[in-house]
């Protein structure tokens, strides 16, 4: 089945890959070295994608490099393949505005499917792709109608299988039993620092076997027909996801092969001499032999027209058999949202309180109702994050038309594979934990923000008013914390209408991920019309009670559970001949983006006595603050009793904020 044109494909993935990192004298040659024969088996002879419209294709195989510090590999297979990759962006990798960038990313170089580099997210994202594929096959498919049947491949190393995530994913991925995610194990005992003997020992086999997964052995990673048999018989495991254990050699050909030396280091030019050597590679930099060319022509490339050409016409037969099913999954793809979201979305009157938690629960099951594309869970917490879709089954073997994800404890992996759901496509997902177990997935999130993945994450218990969970479940510092990563979306509704306005925000928002920030205590709702807090949520910050006078004597700024406290204080000090105008600030960036005019009208700069309330850290309050304006918030940690009693200790009463706005002089 392999022949010496095979060989010389091999080494020119090699050779492409160790010319661009020395060129730019910066990269990872190890594993293109190394893993080049998987590499080239898997593109060459399994995987149905089709270069020319790639993305258009849907039911395309995914290709997820985890192991992103090897991206001169993934770059090299690009270029052959056909994608918009040329020999010059290889000799320009690393640079400035190059097409090759250190590390692979989506949305910038074509064919790259997911952002990768932070080990182990890579394979999480694949697990997330591998469920989309899953969930989509069970509601659309039909008998003899496979329009959505695929497999999705990631090639991982010793790096990411030591990352705590890739326990939480795997783990996650065996007990769904999904058999069409395959991942290639780039087993070559080396890390950046030195021999995995110094830190990694385990039996990764047995580890993946008690997860439910297959795990086969290639004892040689060159030998390209053990790689072959591996993936086919991989590929014959409906019931397990499989780890292909595949020994190889870091940096194989070079002259400290099998070392942390050739592991982040350029090889230098006597280095790449001697791998050449070792090749039998008698080519100028930069080659790509003809008959290469044609392999990739007669294999990856003319497979990938054939199969997208047959699903095309698949696909034009099931519409005429099923044209419901066919729109919804079109529909599903192109995310097309209901043009009424603002009127079936749950709206509240004056006097009713409800938790904001409750009332995205109450949003996420109309939702539901009316987009069938939306789906998600949570982190072991849905009872209290209130993300149960009501009358849907779980997402589970045998039942993956499920639309509740069980996540487990598992609050990093469910981020990860929550954007390797996104990216896949075809649907919208969100997922939820507590608030403060936000640094339990922060990583992922900041992957979602890169890939403009537009996720949906559901926090709750947004504050000390948790009470008696203590300090270690009250957030402080999280709002803070993710209001100053770009482009996160960042909503912290005060009652909820404006939570049904965040969710109509989240869902309309294509480019970024959401972040609803809600509450676990009722809270009343705001004194406003509909259209007042579906429109000032768009705007991220608005004025929900004026002063009676045309200029007030000063502001009361809030987020959240705190714009109810400012009301209130705004009454009391009206009592006292003192009239403010309340302001609520829902989300930060949104209200950035508007134009100096409104903010103006929210915020007038003239009016200097102002008090900010939010139940977190006061970092990034002093926008609002000025200088003359008083802080309340907690810069400290939190503490355990019951909530009320909490939020009054640490001032969030209407006397203290009364007070300290009595104390300003400006």
């Amino acid at each position: 089945m392999f022949d010496k044109t095979d060989e010389l494909g091999v080494n020119t993935i090699r050779t492409l890959s160790i010319e661009a990192i020395q060129k730019a004298n910066s990269g990872h040659p190890g594993l293109p070295m190394d893993a080049a024969p998987m590499a080239y088996v898997l593109w060459t002879r399994h995987l149905n994608i089709n270069p020319k419209t790639h993305m258009n294709w849907v039911n395309r195989d995914r290709f997820i490099l985890s192991a992103g510090h090897g991206s001169a590999m993934l770059y090299s297979l690009l270029h052959l393949a056909g994608f918009n990759v040329s020999i010059d962006d290889l000799k320009h990798f690393g640079e400035w505005g190059s097409n090759t960038p250190g590390h692979p990313e989506y949305g910038h170089t074509d064919g790259v499917e997911v952002t990768t580099g932070p080990l182990g997210q890579g394979f999480g994202m694949a697990v997330g792709m591998a469920m989309a594929e899953a969930h989509l096959a069970a509601k659309f498919n039909k008998p003899d109608f496979p329009i959505m049947d695929h497999f999705t491949y990631t090639i991982v190393g010793d790096g990411d299988l030591m990352e705590g995530i890739s326990h939480e994913a795997a783990s996650l991925a065996g007990h769904l039993k999904l058999g069409k995610l395959i991942a290639l194990y780039d087993s070559n005992n080396v890390s950046l620092d030195g021999p995995t003997s110094e830190t990694f020992t385990e039996n990764e086999g047995k580890r993946f076997e008690s997860y439910g997964w297959q795990h086969l052995v290639v004892e040689d990673g060159n030998d390209l027909t053990a790689i072959n048999a591996a993936i086919e018989l991989a590929k014959r495991t409906p019931d397990k996801p499989s780890l292909i254990e595949i020994k190889t050699i870091i940096g194989y050909g070079a002259p400290k092969q099998g070392t942390n030396a050739v592991h982040g280091s350029p090889l230098g030019e006597d280095g790449i001499k001697a791998a050449e050597k070792v090749y039998g590679w008698n080519y100028p930099d930069f080659t790509v032999p003809k008959e290469v060319s044609n392999r990739f022509e007669t294999t990856l490339k003319a497979r990938g027209m054939e199969a997208e050409n047959d699903w095309n016409k698949l696909f034009k037969s099931y519409s005429e058999k099923y044209p419901e099913l066919a729109q919804t999954f079109k529909d599903s793809f192109a995310g097309k949202l209901p043009t009424n979201l603002k009127k079936i979305l749950p709206h509240y009157a004056q006097g009713e309180s409800i938790a904001t938690r409750a009332a995205s629960s109450k949003a996420i099951n109309v939702l539901a109702k009316n987009i069938p594309y939306l789906w998600g869970g949570s982190a072991d917490l849905s009872s209290s994050n209130k993300t149960m879709i009501a009358n849907s089954e779980n997402f589970e073997p045998g039942f993956y038309t499920g639309r509740n994800i069980w996540f487990g404890v598992r609050e990093f992996a469910m981020a990860a594979a929550m954007n390797g759901i996104v990216l896949h496509g075809g649907s919208r997902v969100f997922g939820g934990t507590f608030f403060a177990f936000t640094d339990y997935l922060r990583g992922a999130i900041r992957l979602s923000a890169l890939q403009h993945a537009p996720v949906i994450y559901v926090l709750t218990h947004d504050s000390i008013a948790v009470g008696q969970d203590g300090p270690t479940h009250e957030p402080i510092e999280q709002l803070a914390s993710l209001r100053c990563m770009p482009n996160v979306q960042v909503l912290r509704p005060a009652d909820g209408n404006e939570t049904s306005a965040a969710w109509e925000i989240a869902l309309k928002t294509t480019d970024k991920p959401t972040v609803l920030v809600l509450s676990r205590q009722p809270l009343k709702t705001l004194p406003i019309s509909i259209d007042t807090a579906f429109y000032g949520v768009t705007k991220g910050g608005y004025v929900v009670k004026h002063s009676k006078k045309d200029t007030a004597d000063g502001l009361l700024i809030a987020t959240g559970s705190e714009v109810n406290l400012a009301l209130t204080a705004q009454q009391k000090l009206h009592e006292q001949n003192v009239d403010v105008t309340v302001v609520s600030i829902p989300s930060f960036d949104r209200f950035a983006r508007q134009s100096r005019d409104y903010r103006e009208k929210v915020l007038p700069n003239d009016v200097k006595r102002r008090v900010t309330i939010e139940a977190g850290s006061t970092f990034g309050w002093d926008q609002f603050a000025g200088e003359h304006g008083v802080k309340i918030g907690i810069n400290r940690f939190g503490a355990s009793a019951p909530g009320d009693v909490v939020l009054d200790k640490y001032g969030f009463n209407v006397k203290n904020v009364v007070n300290k706005f009595l104390t300003i002089k400006a």
